[in-house]
């Protein structure tokens, strides 16, 4: 079944799906939830509703007023002023939203026994010039090893292995005061605007566990929580226990990190060299049972495997459900890979780095989470309808249906145009116009005449 008609010219037909989003999952109300409200005028989840579809468009708002094709009763400063509220708590209602999805689309979808996963990773989010963005800052980006200007788009996201449902976020700026380069604002520690604020230059692990405590706070819940080497320490990890959910990290090799092995406080490189590896084909080469943490230890198990891109080197995971099996840790583990698609297909499909060239931080994270909420109406249509068109895909025929809406409103707008003047200039009567257009249409190329006379095809 595919989830929309390709060759449909009804503009209210291609909408539809992200009215029935809207609908289904009572974006209006979560918005109102969220503080995302005006005092008069323009609803705000009209606001929200045109910000949502205009990627599909292919214009920015600047290009429709100068070209004008912009037909919304509202100004630019209306729809600015919008994105610019600090009022609005934008991590608490992506938060809803995936947790009203999870819950009352999801996984009803899916079996009890699947194993649901909470997955964190940041990715860079870059700007060209920081001087005058709010806390824009020097941040390290883990691919390139050098530091870019920008943010670290810090993600939370659930998964059930098919299905990726991006949770909330956090534009994070250094936590050193000599990194940023922007202006940074005041605001009331006791307000969502001081608060987001705050959130941005604590250091990652902190920020994860707020994330974490967000979402569960909506209603999400998942059994493991995945992430890789760069936020697996024993802190982070005993915390995240202590919540009731379990974690299955990549490990650093690094000396300064201990755990408890036979009674000894040993790194991963030591636990590794003192024990027997197995051989043949087997999926990993090493499992062993340690403790982690200082004050309070948990029991965990750590399983290693090859490195695929070195086959010399090895890499480490930990887990602390220790019954679960290594093939069971290191299969989980592999969801992980889906953040990685879900970062791509943001950046080169749903405009997340160039759509917004706002200075403002409160304008950076609402456009933050108006992209989450496109990714989730897109994941939602693929899971629902069981189309086998990846989100990229689904993308590129949204464009394309609205680039042809546009060709075949603009050719209708020519004719009316032209039987308007030959009825005015030559008074021409309605069956001389009718002739006159039928005779033209006729000398017309086929495309063209389709277009002038479409019909809705189901797909």
């Amino acid at each position: 079944m595919s989830i929309l008609t390709q060759n449909s010219t009804n503009e209210v037909a291609l909408l539809d799906c992200i009215q029935r989003f809207f609908s289904r999952h009572h974006v209006g109300e979560l918005l109102k939830k969220c503080n995302g409200t005006k005092e008069k005028g323009v609803p705000a989840i009209s606001l929200l509703r045109y910000k949502l579809g205009n990627i599909f468009a292919g214009r920015s708002m600047y290009m429709q007023q100068r070209t004008g094709s912009f037909r919304e009763d509202f100004s630019k400063n209306t729809f600015y002023r919008f994105l610019n509220s600090s009022k609005t708590n934008w991590l608490r209602f992506t938060s809803l939203l995936a947790a009203d999805i999870v819950n009352n689309d999801i996984k009803k979808l899916t079996d009890e026994s699947r194993k649901n996963v909470f997955i964190i990773d940041d990715s860079l989010f870059n700007r060209t010039s920081c001087k005058k963005t709010e806390l824009g800052s020097k941040v390290f980006d883990h691919t390139d090893m050098n530091y870019k200007k920008g943010y670290r788009m810090l993600t939370l996201s659930w998964s059930d292995g098919n299905t990726l449902i991006p949770v909330n976020s956090c534009l994070l700026a250094s936590s050193k005061e000599s990194n940023v380069i922007g202006p940074t604002k005041a605001f009331d520690k006791r307000t969502i605007a001081g608060k987001r604020r705050k959130l941005a230059q604590t250091k990652a692990p902190e920020a994860m566990m707020t994330l974490l405590d967000t979402a569960t706070t909506a209603g999400l819940s998942a059994d493991y929580v995945l992430f890789d080497s760069w936020f697996s320490n024993p802190s982070q990890i005993t915390d995240i226990k202590s919540k009731g959910m379990d974690v299955i990290a990549m490990i650093k090799k690094s000396s300064r990190i201990k755990y408890e092995y036979c009674g000894e406080q040993l790194n991963i490189k030591e636990i590794y060299s003192r024990n027997k590896k197995r051989r043949g084909r087997s999926k990993y080469l090493l499992s062993v049972d340690v403790k982690i943490g200082k004050e309070n230890p948990i029991p965990a198990k750590i399983v290693c495997v090859r490195n695929k891109a070195n086959r010399k080197d090895w890499l480490a995971f930990v887990c602390t459900d220790t019954d679960l099996s290594e093939e069971e840790v290191i299969r989980i583990y592999g969801k992980r890979w889906q953040i990685e698609v879900f970062f791509k297909t943001c950046k080169s499909m749903l405009n997340l780095i160039g759509e917004c060239h706002s200075l403002s931080y409160d304008a950076l994270t609402a456009h933050t989470a108006i992209v989450f909420t496109r990714y989730m109406l897109l994941a939602m249509e693929q899971r629902q309808n069981e189309d086998q068109r990846t989100l990229g895909e689904l993308f590129f025929f949204l464009v394309d249906e609205m680039a042809d809406i546009t060709f075949c409103r603009s050719l209708g707008i020519l004719m009316d145009a032209l039987k308007a003047s030959l009825q005015e200039i030559l008074k021409l009567s309605d069956e001389q116009i009718s002739a006159f257009a039928s005779d033209f249409e006729s000398r017309l190329p086929e495309y063209l005449r389709n277009a002038l006379h479409p019909q809705v095809k189901v797909a």
